[in-house]
């Protein structure tokens, strides 16, 4: 009886042996990821054993595999029906979930499989790799750990922790906690030293946070084989950017183009071709980038990055409207691209339209949720847009005794995008120290400004002025009237009158001196770092004196940051009627001078403005006298809401005040956002 058991067995044995080899060619077609070769051999195995379960399983996954999921759901629910407690059918049938992403259904099920076989890896690693999948990253790496310590050295275990703290990694940074991102990516080298993955989101990290150095070094480590060297590269390119060494930038860019012809790499080409241009365009290079987007457009018709090259060139020169018509035709071939509908943004705003900006940053976050620069673009658009009060206040003296102590408030209220009020008060009060003559001013203003069209602003202030010299007082209407437009890409063209009274000093309070401006300031920039600023203003006064002047400037921008404009002013005065024994009223004055600007920052906060001139000047025909001006400031930003100015300056330009040769300035500015945001609402287009 033992001896016909032992025959049945070994009967039975081989019959599965048997059949396990009949399907090695099936198992090693799953192996190497042949699903769809692997489906049919399973099919046709099946022809002729309809009832084998691993076969019935084999055939479910090549099935799920080769993009039918949803079927293999249903080929695994059967088997359950047949196979209600078999742990290999329900793993397989969970995990056909997974290739369908439906990830919400198969939580449960894991959940359950994981309660019931707490021992077993399988359940417990699919478990993790469907919370990873739903972003609950912290629960995964605990599912994870568990798993690794059922099998300690099992590889895919390993690379499922890589992507979760990956995820984890990525959802901190986005968080803008950037210390905890960057532990979650070095932790990845514990298992795999070097990854490769790590070491560009760790890049990526120190470029956002802006460590240049940190960056550069993470881009080396990469750089393990020759064509992993030309994005490295690419890498460091940007990263001299972001640390402000353009030409650095471009001399590292053209080392991985020069490199990257050696490879047959399509995709590599096109990012090194893609950094190498923006590098141009970061070094003003503008014509030599132009030239390459349209020999690369050539052959590479309607490509996303090729669009995006020339968006960026045309913001840099001034031609947003270009700009935006290539963001739009990013958006055509993908609405849910970050270049596009960011930069489409950014294009809005330089365009001066500021709804549809929004527009674009707003949509930007309905497909990159919380995300950065999205956020602080928004912000800082509302910023604009946010009421703010500013105190000024300034002491001035000069060399003809008189001194001077002024307070200007000004509240500032934008009810839209398009329409602004301002309310102000000015208390100025003026002594000589040797007369003793004593005056005070009082101005009460109210202001409007509307966009009548993009770049075209029409500004009104109308008010009084209450001037009180001694016992006698009057009052006078004030009013400043202004048109500032931008008929052509990089110019400024603003026409104006105003009518003002004569408030520098006591003696000049009591003539109730009123004077009509009637002005023309033109600025002409260009892309190769020249510009040109002219100011003409015809001036009519109550005392039938009449003044012409013409100031013009042309300048040179030497270096970007810190801003470095140096040029030459002229200078041209005359007026109609001489009354030196009143004020400063040649026939013809003029000046030539010399001047140099510097702007830049101490920090991200605090910001620095130095600016001096210096030449000669003459009036009428008197010998020609030396020239110096100079004016400096600190403005320091103590929060998004509030920032400080100090300032003084300095001129002995004879024509810079109506009483003569000499004076100094100096004073401070608080500004305050009192509001935390816009009065108003924008209303988004869905």
């Amino acid at each position: 009886m033992i001896r016909y058991y032992l025959i049945i067995i070994t009967f039975f044995s081989f019959s599965i042996l048997l059949a396990q080899s009949k399907m090695q060619e099936g198992f090693s077609l799953l192996e190497k990821g042949d699903f769809e070769e692997a489906e049919v051999f399973f099919a046709e195995y099946l022809k002729t054993d309809s009832e084998n379960k691993t076969a019935l399983l084999c055939y479910g996954r090549a099935v799920g595999l080769s993009g039918e999921p949803v079927k293999a759901t249903g080929l695994f629910a059967e088997l359950l029906e047949t196979y209600p407690t078999d742990f290999e059918v329900a793993i397989n049938y969970n995990e056909s979930f997974l290739w369908a992403k439906k990830y919400e259904e198969a939580k449960p099920l894991y959940a359950k499989m994981v309660e019931d076989y707490p021992t077993k890896f399988a359940a417990v690693l699919g478990y993790a790799n469907t919370l990873s999948n739903l972003k609950e990253f912290e629960e995964a790496l605990k599912l994870v750990e568990k798993a690794l310590e059922l099998e300690p050295d099992n590889a895919s275990a390993k690379i499922s922790r890589k992507y979760m703290r990956l995820g984890l990694a990525s959802t901190f940074v986005n968080k803008q906690n950037y210390a905890s991102g960057e532990k979650w990516l070095k932790e990845i080298f514990v298992d795999f030293p070097d990854d490769k993955d790590a070491l560009l989101n760790l890049s990526n990290l120190y470029l956002i946070t802006k460590q240049v150095d940190s960056a550069k070094v993470m881009y080396k480590r990469y750089a393990s084989s020759p064509k992993d060297s030309i994005t490295a590269l690419n890498g460091i390119a940007l990263a001299e950017h972001i640390g402000e060494n353009d030409k650095q930038a471009l001399l590292v860019v053209k080392s991985s183009k020069a490199k990257v012809l050696q490879f047959d790499d399509f995709e590599l080409t096109e990012r090194t071709y893609e950094r190498y241009i923006q590098a141009l365009i970061w070094n003003r290079k503008f014509i030599s980038a132009k030239r390459q987007i349209d020999s690369l457009e050539q052959v590479h018709k309607n490509r996303n990055w090729i669009h995006a090259l020339k968006a960026t060139l045309g913001l840099y020169i001034g031609e947003s409207k270009n700009s935006i018509a290539s963001y739009d035709a990013i958006l055509a071939n993908d609405s849910t691209s970050f270049d596009g509908n960011l930069g489409k943004a950014n294009a809005m705003f330089a365009a001066d339209r500021i709804i549809p900006a929004y527009q674009s940053a707003s949509n930007t976050l309905k497909f990159y949720k919380n995300q950065k620069d999205a956020l602080g673009f928004i912000e800082k658009l509302d910023l604009i847009y946010t009421p703010f009060v500013e105190e000024h206040v300034a002491y001035t003296f000069d060399n003809g005794n008189n001194v001077a102590f002024s307070t200007n408030t000004t509240v500032n209220l934008p009810l839209s995008t398009k329409f602004r009020t301002t309310v102000s008060y000015q208390f100025r009060t003026t002594e000589n120290t040797v007369t003793l003559n004593k005056a005070n001013s009082r101005v009460l203003l109210a202001g409007l400004e509307y966009k009548l069209f993009p770049k075209t602003n029409f500004k009104g202030v109308f008010g009084i002025n209450n001037s009180r010299f001694m016992t006698e007082a009057y009052t006078q209407p004030v009013l400043d009237l202004k048109l500032q437009t931008q008929p052509f890409k990089l110019q400024n063209l603003d026409l104006g009158y105003q009518r003002e009274v004569q408030s520098f000093n006591a003696e000049l309070i009591e003539r109730e001196i009123v004077l009509n401006h009637f002005g023309l300031n033109y600025n002409l920039g260009t892309n190769f770092n020249l510009g040109w600023y002219t100011q003409l203003m015809h001036t009519q006064q109550s005392d039938e004196n009449v003044r012409n002047l013409l100031f013009t400037s042309l300048y040179y921008n030497l270096l970007r940051k810190p801003a470095l404009k140096v040029g030459i002013n002229y200078q041209y005065v005359a007026f109609k009627d001489q009354v030196p024994t009143i004020y400063f009223s040649p026939e013809i004055y003029q000046a030539v001078e010399f001047f140099a600007d510097l702007r830049g920052q101490f920090s991200d906060k605090t910001s620095y403005m130095i600016s001096a001139a210096t030449g000669l000047q003459q009036v009428e025909e008197d010998p020609q006298t030396a020239i110096f001006r100079a004016e400096t400031s600190i403005q320091h930003q103590h929060s998004k809401r509030l920032s400080f100015q100090a300032y003084g300056k300095y001129s002995n330009i004879a024509s810079a005040t109506a009483a003569g040769f000499e004076f100094t300035e100096v004073g401070v500015k608080v500004k305050w956002l009192f509001a935390k945001m816009p009065l108003f609402s924008i209303q988004l287009d869905e």
